[in-house]
């Protein structure tokens, strides 16, 4: 069984620049996904797709493959991940003949993972032969329905999710009503001809593996780079 993690991490980042290779607690935030990958028993390789020379260089020393770089126009503000992703397995289809049996995501961002936890998501997945992937998820801190959606000020609101059993589900207590979950940038698991084939990023059937919600830390600006530090210096966890 061939696995392959592949770290998404482009140059640009508005929020916080060169956030990828800040250090944190001494190492570069990006360090903490190609640890993770490298750990994992069952992952055989870790690739760090990057359009900066800067972090290609950290992410070598770290231990990653960076064995090419990533086109600048897929490394945009509004570039998808799947474009990204299909980019590396074209790439390593027709430059090495390799096609692996599971795709990794670790997202550099989503620093704080359990030390078990790639183990135990590739676990069921296997476990799971029927199943396209497999994300992260975490209980949503607050209930979709009680969301709407407006036009504008002006016109009339719509309920953003109706609910057959609850004509009103904006005026149910939360306790009623079904729990929800938001997926996390922790940890995906693809199967590469979701990306290949069907041209999705996640396919249609997709397991769960749920975490509780202190685990989930996605850094955009300083305030959550300094929780995930926090986080991480209390759980045991990939850590250096």
């Amino acid at each position: 069984m061939e696995v392959l993690a592949i770290i998404p991490a482009r140059g640009g980042s508005k929020g916080l620049p060169n956030k990828n290779i800040l250090p944190m607690l001494g190492h570069p935030l990006i360090a903490y996904s190609i640890k993770a990958g490298l750990d994992a028993k069952y992952i055989n390789r870790v690739l760090v797709s990057t359009d900066s020379p800067a972090i290609a260089k950290v992410a070598k020393q770290y231990g990653a493959e960076v064995p090419f770089m990533r086109p600048d126009e897929l490394a945009l503000d509004y570039s998808l991940d799947f474009d990204v992703f299909l980019h590396a397995l074209n790439w390593l289809k027709e430059q090495e003949n390799y096609v692996p049996d599971y795709i990794v995501q670790l997202r550099p961002t989503t620093p704080v993972r359990q030390l078990d936890l790639i183990d135990n998501c590739m676990e069921r997945l296997i476990r799971n032969p029927q199943a396209d992937s497999l994300r992260v998820i975490t209980p949503s801190p607050l209930t979709p329905y009680k969301l709407w959606t407006i036009t504008d000020e002006e016109h009339p609101m719509e309920p953003f999710i109706r609910l057959p059993e609850f004509p009103e589900s904006f005026n149910e207590p939360r306790q009623r009503l079904p729990q929800t979950y938001w997926h996390t940038g922790t940890l995906d698991i693809i199967k590469p001809y979701v990306i290949t084939e069907q041209k999705l990023m996640s396919g249609k059937v997709i397991m769960p593996y749920i975490i509780e919600s202190h685990w989930a830390v996605d850094i955009d600006n300083l305030e959550d780079f300094i929780k995930a530090e926090e986080v991480i210096r209390a759980q045991e966890c990939v850590k250096f």
